[in-house]
């Protein structure tokens, strides 16, 4: 690194197939595709003229861009990018129960003839949980050594509750279950994997298998469900820390390898859906390598779906309770085996899985995630007509960006300010609004440059693609430091509200003073009124698109030799 920064012959390229040319002038050709040729040339020259605060400096290094970019046509091109695609999306919306609401008149007369019925099967209820809730107590009473399995005696007491489920889900009205093969022995599959369509799938298991499980940390607070949980030997995740992440895969190695241990069940898609298809896995169960068994749950029905989809559990509770019946099935598939041949990844084993139960559910597998129910739920609580508009399918987008959930939340939250249409889209005006700029032709190219379908509107999909797409540049750090060091005119690390205004002319023409201000407003994010680097780079970091504003400081502007060589550092 140190030899290469010295060669003063070599010049810094961007990470494209432009390499091969940068030394080469653009051809005509080049010039018609709109192709934006950037060379980096490092020159040793003497340090700037000296000011009266500030002395000589000898033998600098620095960075000359000659560019010659056609900011008409792409006002990122100054950072490496020549445009970015978006993955194709199902219309299938996994997350939603097709019978949300009482409809017909058979099931009207239905609920009416079973209300007293549902109210005998809630105290059932109510009975079973209490006995099940005070012999889970006596179980973990005195109990301190988590770290090892529970005792015989106390398990053997945990078959009072185990008892006590099977009454709940009578009371729920599934009166028999149907099942299909065996569980394996603990000694072949001590992991199951399951399809997750309702809270019932982990009251059947607990009563069946009383297996451990992987739970959010959220339920431990739960009421009930947080005692009951803990007498599995629950392995608690946060699935927002890697952290986190990482001890539960730990925990899962050392209880999978032990056969003290229960058998451990993960319901890998991490959430609930409908059951009418499958959505990506999360690969905590698949990265320990252990031979796995995969479960499918099928909710059979004509009248009313039992999918937990997007629901409230109260009502979903009350149309349980007055149906005559609630049919289950359940099947265990055959165990699969990580490939013996050679170390397989979790990613391939994750998908071997998730085709085996595909299969058998007759269904396909689709990209959505976790994420998308949270996008899903974030959108219908901003109360849009048609909040599935806003899932992304994250599972692709993740793994082409490494984008965490919580950034993608934070672009749902900007893209609803737009205030998007009924069909989840956003006209021009509205994304200017949002972003606080005046209607230009830099501007509209900047819409223009995520609005891939050229329908003069976008999608949350094209925006959150977009965005991450130029916040993933190797250059976009570099060009948010450099921005910031032009529009710091006197140099005193702060930017004012007259040099965003001088520096973004040469971009947007004349501002207003209010236009301005709005501008700086977005830029000055502790409201201290002056914009420091910290606050200037987080911006563009929450809002990337903006870093196209900036695009005519690019132009035959030196640039530190130290930021040059840490993106070397980056990307070699």
């Amino acid at each position: 690194m140190a030899a290469a920064a010295k060669d003063l012959k070599t010049p810094l390229l961007l990470a494209s197939d432009d390499r091969r040319r940068l030394s080469q002038p653009p051809s005509d050709a080049d010039h018609q595709l709109h192709v934006p040729q950037l060379i980096l040339n490092v020159n040793e020259q003497l340090g700037p003229p000296p000011s009266s605060n500030q002395e000589a400096s000898t033998n600098q290094y620095s960075i000359s861009i000659d560019t010659q970019l056609d900011f008409d046509e792409n006002p990122y091109g100054f950072i490496g990018s020549n445009g970015f695609e978006v993955p194709g999306s199902t219309t299938v919306d996994p997350f939603r129960n097709h019978t949300p609401t009482i409809e017909g008149v058979y099931e009207w007369l239905k609920v009416l003839v079973c209300v007293p019925i549902a109210l005998v099967r809630l105290v059932l209820f109510g009975l079973c949980l209490s006995i099940g809730y005070f012999a889970t107590k006596f179980a973990l009473h005195g109990w301190k050594d988590k770290h090892n399995p529970m005792p015989r005696w106390r398990c053997r007491v945990m078959w009072i509750t185990r008892l006590c489920t099977r009454g709940i889900l009578f009371a729920f009205g599934y009166h028999w279950i149907k099942r299909k093969g065996k569980p394996a022995p603990r000694e072949i599959a001590p992991i199951l994997v399951s399809n997750h369509v309702s809270y019932i799938d982990p009251i059947f298991f607990f009563y069946e298998l009383f297996p451990t499980i992987v739970a959010s940390e959220s339920h431990d607070s739960m009421p009930f469900v947080g005692t009951i949980i803990r007498a599995m030997q629950v392995i608690y995740v946060n699935r927002f820390s890697h952290q986190s992440r990482k001890n539960a895969v730990n925990e899962i190695k050392r209880k999978a390898s032990s056969n003290r241990f229960p058998r451990l069940l993960l319901f890998p898609e991490g959430t609930t859906t409908n059951g009418r298809l499958l959505i990506s896995f999360q690969h905590g169960a698949f990265i320990p390598g252990y031979p796995i068994q995969p479960v499918v749950v099928r909710y059979p029905h004509v009248h009313f779906d039992q999918s937990w989809g997007h629901i409230a559990l109260a009502t979903l509770m009350f149309r349980m309770f007055t149906q005559f019946h609630n049919f289950m099935e359940v099947e265990y598939l055959p165990v699969v085996s990580p490939s013996e041949h050679h170390k397989e990844s979790a990613a391939r084993f994750a998908e071997k899985t998730g085709r085996a139960m595909a299969r058998s559910l007759n269904v396909v597998q689709t990209s959505h995630s976790y994420v998308d129910y949270m996008l899903l739920s974030k959108a219908a609580d901003s109360g849009q007509e048609n909040p599935s508009h806003f899932m992304v399918e994250m599972a692709n987008i993740q793994q082409s960006f490494h984008l965490s959930s919580s950034e993608a939340l934070d672009f749902l939250d900007r893209f609803l300010s737009m205030n998007p249409d009924p069909s989840g889209k956003v006209k021009i005006q509205d994304f200017l609004r949002a972003f606080r700029l005046k209607a230009c032709g830099l501007s509209e190219k900047i819409f223009e440059f995520i609005d891939v379908d050229k329908n003069r509107k976008i999608t949350f999909k094209e925006f959150l693609v977009g965005s991450v797409h130029i916040l993933k540049q190797p250059l976009f750090r570099q060009a948010c430091e450099a921005a910031f060091t032009e529009t710091d005119m006197d140099q005193d690390h702060y930017i004012s509200e007259q040099e965003l205004g001088a520096s973004l002319l040469p971009a947007i023409g004349s501002l207003s003073t209010d236009e301005i201000r709005s501008l700086f407003n977005l830029f000055d994010g502790d409201g201290d009124g002056r914009i420091s680097k910290g606050d200037f780079i987080i911006c563009l970091r929450r809002n990337p698109l903006l870093i196209g504003l900036f695009s005519p400081h690019f132009m035959h502007k030196d640039l530190d030799l130290n930021a040059a060589a840490g993106f070397l550092e980056e990307t070699v």
